[in-house]
């Protein structure tokens, strides 16, 4: 194949009408450019220029050469300016996937200040459960998913940003009848309010159960972290939830934190992306607002 440089060369002749134009605008020697336009001529096998006192003129098979090759190089130049844009983070796209928990509790206030230092950078959230976001992960569907932790997926970077606690909790009336802290088995045997099964966090729980020999069958599965709050609010249940996303509820009153005889391991929040892939500018930029 025939360098590129060669084609710029020839290009910036045609525009000059001048060898030495051209040598002066490419920082290069009239010596070299001429020698480059012999040497395109010689692999094309074709006359491009005609030689006069005056300068150069392209033949008839150099202005159909140029017409093309031209047009080539200034999309070649508009593709470098979009990525020196990207780079620069004055256009892009962060396809994010999140947990509908995270995002209102743990995402939102970083990607406010995302989007105040990066305006011009294009923000797709997409809302799945932890194992749907591995998979959108792996197609390329999302760069960054912002998981309920462990995540147990040897292609993936992992990394940690929050603690979080599992708990149970319950309302007013349910409240009253609970006079010590409670066994696992004990919490068992009450109606259970969880998340729907493929949910992470209600894996985490239940695994941790089955460690312990014991087995959780709920009465409701619901599909959010507000509507578990919402149902043991009214009595229906103990709901297994999250302490640090449950704290307006919790600290008002509202519901009142079940105690535990032995409770339930803490967990984390973090975010995960390919090893195998490198990371966009506009990923790299969020990920350091994040800081972790």
């Amino acid at each position: 194949m025939i360098k590129l440089d060669l084609y710029r060369i020839f290009c910036r002749v045609a525009e000059c009408s001048s060898l030495s134009g051209a040598a002066k605008a490419l920082y290069m020697t009239q010596p070299a450019v001429s020698q480059a336009i012999s040497q395109l001529e010689s692999e094309l096998e074709l006359r491009l220029f005609t030689r006069t006192w005056k300068g150069v003129s392209l033949t008839d098979d150099g202005r159909l050469l140029y017409e093309y090759v031209s047009a080539a190089i200034n999309l070649i130049h508009v593709g470098e300016k979009k990525l020196f844009e990207v780079k620069g983070l004055l256009v892009g796209e962060l396809k994010l996937g999140v947990g509908d928990t995270a995002s209102k509790y743990f995402l939102l206030p970083y990607l406010e200040k995302f989007h105040t230092e990066h305006p011009n950078i294009k923000l797709r959230i997409m809302n799945r459960t932890t194992p749907e976001l591995c998979s959108m992960l792996k197609s390329g569907e999302i760069d960054l998913g912002i998981c309920n932790l462990p995540v147990e997926e040897s292609g993936f970077e992992i990394r940690e940003c929050m603690e979080v606690h599992d708990i149970f909790v319950c309302g007013e009336r349910i409240q009253e009848r609970i006079a010590r802290p409670l066994s696992l088995k004990e919490i068992a045997e009450y109606p259970l309010i969880l998340l729907e099964t493929k949910s992470n966090s209600r894996q985490y729980v239940e695994s941790y159960f089955r460690s312990k020999g014991i087995a959780i069958v709920p009465e409701i599965e619901l599909g959010s972290h507000e509507l578990l709050l919402e149902f043991a609010r009214i009595n229906l249940g103990i709901a297994c939830v999250t302490r640090e996303f449950s704290q307006d509820y919790l600290k008002n009153g509202i519901l009142h934190e079940v105690p535990l005889k032995e409770p339930v391991p803490k967990r984390s929040i973090g975010y995960c992306f390919l090893r195998s892939v490198s990371l966009s500018p506009a990923s790299a930029a969020f990920i350091e607002i994040l800081g972790c």
